[in-house]
């Protein structure tokens, strides 16, 4: 969590979320007024952040991570939109720490030439257009992020991402897996292309694999700039 988001929850008057996320700042909301939803309720839990702030509260809308990547920041703008301009709420979209990128910390440098952010959930995107974004991907020599690679229902989904990435780049390519970045139960593991599904692997794990260039040194995946040494 960046001090600017911070600052802005201990402002807010009303805290909006899904549940999860409130419980991981509940250190933060005694006194608050909290609108908690589950999982699959985002248009709901955003419409009743946004009434709140017509009715002249002072409102934050938490995501997990960053709330412009895969976040509740684009959700909250388009309601407000749709809202007369003399009434309309103001909104600020207050960045945070991505998982890509604390997971990236963690691993080491694996992010330092192009990448690639690709979600597997296929909940608001079809999976075939996924399969796509990951083709092109490998084809095109990015390191590739995979947000929610693995849930209870979508088990084969990240077997599929790694034969796809095999028929572009070498198998023993490294794979970085960190799961709860930046949270208590943080863990990294180091494996290589053809072998990293056999890692654990679910919900709050972020995977990066990295491109034809990645190496492995003193255990922290580096992909090269091209600087030279």
């Amino acid at each position: 969590m960046t001090l600017r988001a911070r600052h802005a929850i201990e402002c807010a008057e009303v805290i909006v979320g899904y549940d999860t996320y409130l419980e991981l700042i509940r250190d933060l909301l005694p006194g608050k007024t909290t609108i908690g939803t589950g999982m699959m309720q985002e248009v709901d839990r955003c419409q009743a952040a946004v009434e709140q702030a017509m009715d002249g509260k002072q409102v934050a809308v938490i995501s997990s991570g960053d709330p412009g990547v895969y976040g509740m920041a684009g959700l909250v703008l388009e309601l407000v939109a749709k809202y007369p301009l003399p009434v309309q709420p103001e909104v600020s979209v207050v960045p945070g720490i991505s998982a890509v990128g604390a997971a990236a910390s963690i691993l080491g440098a694996p992010l330092m030439h192009d990448f690639a952010v690709i979600s597997l959930s296929d909940l608001l995107t079809p999976w075939e257009v996924i399969q796509k974004r990951v083709e092109m991907a490998a084809a095109g020599d990015f390191v590739i992020a995979i947000y929610n690679p693995k849930s209870t229902r979508r088990t084969t989904q990240i077997e599929t991402v790694r034969e796809i990435v095999l028929q572009h780049r070498g198998a023993e390519t490294p794979v970085g897996i960190v799961q709860h970045a930046s949270r208590p139960k943080e863990k990294m593991t180091i494996s290589t292309l053809d072998k990293f599904t056999s890692e654990h692997i679910d919900m709050f794990s972020l995977v990066i694999i990295g491109n034809s260039q990645t190496y492995v040194v003193d255990g922290k995946m580096v992909t090269p700039r091209g600087y030279q040494l």
